[in-house]
């Protein structure tokens, strides 16, 4: 069984947590003009489990953004190896995950987080995206609601991709905003196999995108019929 993660108890981290989350979200903020759509959609209390799409390096700053609620967040093991950014990243509500191999323990420990009530974000495409369009979601995630009881709350973030995409390796500067979804109770997951709510969680993904670029003056992405 995982270690159990307690967040009121370690005050110290509660405090370093909210002087850097409010540091790092205020400058991206102002830097990126971010707009925050949806906000009420997040749960104050209870399990939940926001999925998001994955645009950039600093997508975990956007999807925060000013929920005073802390996110657990999964980056890849690597990032906590690194020299500078290993031991910040790790000060931080984090759980690391072996990408490219079942990881059971990282999924026992995000499974014994979302028990304890918390919150937790996952990028479910596994990586940033190649050219700004969300991918397929793969099942697995209407497994881990009915484990937990958590609400599923989709989200999506746009604008950062045209000003940081993968290929390059310095951010630049662009308009930003972020919309959460209307959440999927833990019944309502329930009643749908992995298959289909990890198409339902697809396509209403690319539907808030859609909207989003609608609202942001952009014109929306366009999928392959068959990409469900």
């Amino acid at each position: 069984m995982p270690e159990k993660i307690e967040l009121k108890d370690n005050i110290f981290k509660w405090i370093w947590y909210l002087f850097c989350r409010t540091l790092s979200v205020g400058t991206v903020a102002i830097l990126y003009r971010l707009k925050v759509i949806g906000r009420h959609n997040v749960p104050k209390t209870g399990p939940v489990l926001i999925l998001s799409n994955h645009q950039s390096f600093f997508d975990p700053m956007f999807c925060q953004n000013w929920n005073w609620r802390p996110f657990y967040f999964v980056p890849r093991h690597t990032l906590l190896e690194a020299k500078f950014w290993g031991p910040i990243i790790g000060s931080f509500y984090v759980i690391p995950i072996k990408r490219g191999q079942a990881d059971i323990a990282a999924m026992k420990t995000i499974i014994e987080v979302l028990r304890q009530g918390k919150a937790v974000c996952l990028f479910p495409e596994g990586t940033r995206t190649p050219d700004g369009r969300i991918g397929k979601i793969k099942p697995g995630f209407g497994l881990i609601s009915r484990r937990t009881g958590a609400t599923i709350v989709p989200m999506v973030i746009d604008g950062i991709f045209e000003a940081w995409p993968k290929t390059k390796k310095l951010p630049g500067f662009s308009k930003v905003a972020v919309m959460y979804g209307k959440p999927f109770s833990p019944e309502y997951i329930q009643s749908k196999s992995d298959e289909e709510f990890a198409a339902e969680i697809t396509q209403t993904m690319r539907n808030l995108q859609a909207e989003l670029r609608t609202q942001m003056g952009k014109t929306p992405f366009t999928y392959p019929p068959k990409s469900m």
